[in-house]
């Protein structure tokens, strides 16, 4: 019965996220019909060598799907899932419900890796990855200084300075981060670099999206195949080894693979805040601990999050589009600090 009712959640949430896709696929500047829609990818993916197929293909609203929406709607979906998917595993692996790459300023450290790539042309050997192997730079400088600092000051337990020692560095990072798109002098880098800080899939091609897209689904598959280390991750250290499993061993090599994550999206898309804390607390009321349950239902529900948030800064002002990373915020930091104030934001016991 419980088997059942694991494949059945999975499917609605499937249907639910390719619903979304499709919907978000006919909202813009140009609203194009779910016939029209089906009909394009239809003749892409299985009939392109059809008159009718090369005729649609050529349409301006085959340009709109296939050169604007597809790639940002595909990169929402990625980026939705992989910050949900962080959160997820560094909740697990510091037993902190406040844990997300955002709060513990991973996402801060990417995005400042890559606003010095931009900016002071850093990394800009290595081309169209330069941006990335910034923004992986500053995500791991960030990771290993947060959980230095907790170490040498009471351990990973101490989830009072875990959070703060991210709030310190978030702000170090966020600062830096100013200060060199105040000290630019060329315009262009100063517009990319406010791209990162304030979160966008306006950007967005399909130049990025393979490597993102691998790099998910690889470690995605890793997580949820590891599962057992993460429920036995939150029983604490002493448990965890009767259980015949090394946290010291497998918690830094996690959280190094989580910054690879992040930074890859932080590149991509620049800040999105929030995602990995908001999505997991919901998803654990619905199936509680169980990563082997929690793992993609929350990967499935920050890719639904993402998408609808990235149809809300399409379509909430005229004329222009609003940052997607001050969406997350406005719904994020509230609930952040509902989480802080309330007494039940712990794992509980289910």
């Amino acid at each position: 019965m419980k088997k059942m009712q694991f494949f059945l959640t999975l499917f609605v949430l499937t249907l639910v996220l390719c619903c979304s896709f499709i919907y978000s696929l006919s909202i813009g500047v140009v609203n194009i019909s779910y016939i029209d829609i089906i009909n394009i990818l239809y003749y892409n993916m299985i009939d392109i060598q059809s008159q009718a197929g090369q005729n649609l293909l050529q349409s301006v609203n085959a340009s709109v799907i296939f050169d604007l929406r597809l790639p940002r709607i595909i990169m929402a979906v990625l980026s939705g899932g992989a910050l949900a998917l962080g959160g997820v595993v560094m909740q697990a692996l510091i037993r902190n419900p406040l844990a997300d790459p955002y709060i513990l300023g991973v996402s801060s450290g990417a995005a400042m890796g890559a606003t010095a790539s931009i900016i002071l042309g850093m990394f800009s050997s290595f081309g169209l990855y330069g941006v990335s192997i910034g923004a992986f730079c500053g995500a791991l400088l960030v990771t290993f200084t947060v959980f230095a600092i907790t170490y040498t000051t009471g351990g990973v337990q101490n989830n009072t300075k875990l959070i703060l020692a991210g709030t310190a560095l978030n702000a170090i990072c966020s600062a830096s981060t100013s200060l060199l798109v105040y000290l630019a002098k060329d315009v262009d880098g100063i517009r990319d670099a406010t791209f990162w800080i304030m979160g966008s899939m306006g950007k967005v091609t399909w130049d990025y999206l393979p490597f993102v897209a691998v790099a998910f689904s690889v470690l995605a598959f890793f997580f949820i195949y590891k599962f057992r280390i993460l429920n036995a991750s939150l029983l604490g250290e002493d448990m965890a080894l009767i259980l015949g499993v090394s946290l010291e061993k497998s918690r830094m090599f996690f959280l190094t693979a989580v910054a690879i994550l992040v930074s890859m999206v932080v590149a991509a898309t620049g800040i999105i805040g929030f995602v990995g804390l908001v999505i997991p607390h919901i998803v654990r009321i619905i199936c509680g601990n169980n990563h082997l349950k929690l793992l993609p239902y929350s990967i499935l529900g920050g890719a639904i999050y993402m998408l609808w948030c990235d149809v809300l800064a399409r379509s909430l002002l005229i004329k222009t589009e609003l940052p997607i990373g001050i969406l997350t915020a406005f719904v994020g930091g509230p609930f952040f600090l509902y989480l802080m104030c309330s007494k039940k934001y712990g794992f509980g016991d289910k």
